[in-house]
């Protein structure tokens, strides 16, 4: 009998054993669970970078597709301004576009906008910053600035006179708009530079 009793139990080594064993498969568990989390949270931040930058990219092609210019009323033009931010590319782009109507019924539309896209600080990180104002309906407000496009690392814009490309236009100097245009946004993916374009030409030479 006592060699039975003496049998049915474990001593402190088998339990601390187990205890150990344990401890790193709960460990291992831990570490892999919260990895794939992290992972999904990267994965989804990912996409909803590259929609936004879709977004952005087509809404430029668009706006410009439907840029206005015209040599008698100053009010419709086409400006880039080649800047730089401390080694990156940094252009400004202001154009006169066409613009679809709104659900707001609060306010009157013309259905033309001066549209301003530029570089600008937020939070330590650089944001693409885009403002808009109705071209006859505008008030006297300052025009708000709303963030486009967050965590981008350039913005290039560049316009073709039809021999070269060139990094700065202004239609009351050039008398026309450009034949086309190459917008280039830098972005960074896994600590990498990484470089989207597009390309857009307009649809009105000239009013």
């Amino acid at each position: 009998m006592s060699a039975i009793c003496r049998n049915k139990g474990f001593t402190l080594l088998e339990v601390l054993i187990a205890v150990m064993l344990l401890g790193i498969l709960a460990g291992a568990l831990y570490g892999s669970y919260f990895g794939v989390v992290r992972a999904r949270e990267r994965a989804a931040e990912g996409m909803e970078s590259r929609r936004e930058l879709g977004a952005t990219l087509d809404l430029i092609r668009r706006e410009f597709s439907s840029a206005l210019y015209s040599r008698s009323d100053k009010r419709l033009h086409f400006v880039v301004e080649d800047r730089d931010n401390f080694g990156v590319p940094s252009s400004t782009l202001e154009l006169t576009t066409l613009a679809p109507p709104t659900s707001s019924l609060a306010r009157g539309e013309s259905g033309i906008v001066t549209v301003r896209y530029s570089m600008a600080q937020k939070d330590q990180k650089r944001a693409l910053i885009r403002q808009e104002r109705d071209l006859v309906f505008a008030g006297p407000e300052a025009i708000p600035a709303y963030p486009q496009m967050e965590r981008i690392s350039a913005f290039l814009v560049e316009c073709y006179d039809g021999s070269k490309w060139v990094k700065s236009w202004d239609s009351a100097i050039n008398g026309a708009l450009p034949k086309s245009l190459k917008v280039t946004v830098q972005v960074e993916e896994d600590g990498k530079p990484v470089e989207f374009r597009v390309l857009a030409t307009p649809r009105i030479s000239g009013l």
